[in-house]
C-alpha cells in the first residue's frame, strides 16, 4: 500500500506573532520537518493542506496575507500537492480525497495544526473514508481552551484529544518513533 504525508495547515498565523498564536508551534513544526525530510528521501507523496478563511468574520488565514502561507519550516516543494480547505474537515469540498484514490494512496501519516479541529476532524473522515492514520503526536499543536469558564491548558486539550484518536480512528505515534524504530513506517 502506498503512504502519504499529509500536512495539515502549518501556516504562519499559528506562530510567535500570528494572530492565533499556539503553544509548541515551532517544536511541532520542526518534527514536521522531520518527517517531510524522510518523505522526500524515499520519495513517498506529500501533501499540504492550505486553510484560507472565507467567513466574512474571519481573524485568521485571511487571503492574501503573510498568516495564510505555509510556514518556511516545511515549504512545499514544486511537486508537491497543495490542497486548499475553507472548512476544518480536510477532505469536505476539496479533492483530498479523490486525489488519494487516484494514487492509490492507502496509508496517511498526518500532522499539522490544530489538533483539537483540523487534525481531529480530518484523521476521523480519513479513517471513515477506510484509510489507516498514523497521527504524529509530536508533530501537532493547539492551545488553551476554555468551556463554561474554565481554562482547559494546551497540554491537556492535546493529550485528550491525541487518547481520543488513539486505537480507534489512528496510530498515535512520536516523531522519534516514525523515523528511528521497527514500529515506524520506515524499517
Amino acid at each position: 500500500m502506498k503512504t502519504a504525508l499529509l500536512i495539515i495547515d502549518i501556516q504562519n498565523d499559528y506562530f510567535e506573532d500570528g494572530t492565533m498564536t499556539l503553544v509548541n508551534a515551532e517544536s511541532a513544526s520542526k518534527n514536521v520537518q522531520l518527517v517531510l525530510e524522510k518523505f522526500r528521501k524515499e520519495h513517498l507523496p506529500v501533501i499540504h493542506i492550505q486553510h484560507i478563511a472565507t467567513k466574512p468574520n474571519a481573524t485568521f488565514f485571511l487571503p492574501n496575507t503573510f498568516g495564510v502561507e505555509i510556514h518556511k519550516n516545511v515549504q512545499p516543494l514544486l511537486n508537491e500537492k497543495i490542497i486548499i480547505k475553507h472548512f476544518p474537515n480536510s477532505f469536505r469540498e476539496t479533492e483530498l480525497l479523490s486525489f488519494l484514490r487516484e494514487n492509490q494512496i492507502k496509508d496517511l501519516v498526518i500532522c499539522g495544526m490544530m489538533t483539537h479541529m483540523c487534525v481531529d476532524a480530518t484523521t476521523r473522515a480519513a479513517n471513515d473514508f477506510g484509510l489507516n492514520c498514523t497521527l504524529i503526536s509530536d508533530g501537532c499543536a493547539t492551545k488553551d481552551l476554555e468551556i463554561n469558564s474554565e481554562k482547559v491548558k494546551a497540554i491537556d486539550v492535546q493529550n485528550s484529544f491525541l487518547a481520543a484518536l488513539n486505537t480507534t480512528y489512528a496510530r498515535v505515534i512520536s516523531t522519534k518513533t516514525l523515523l528511528y524504530t521497527q514500529n515506524g513506517f520506515f524499517q
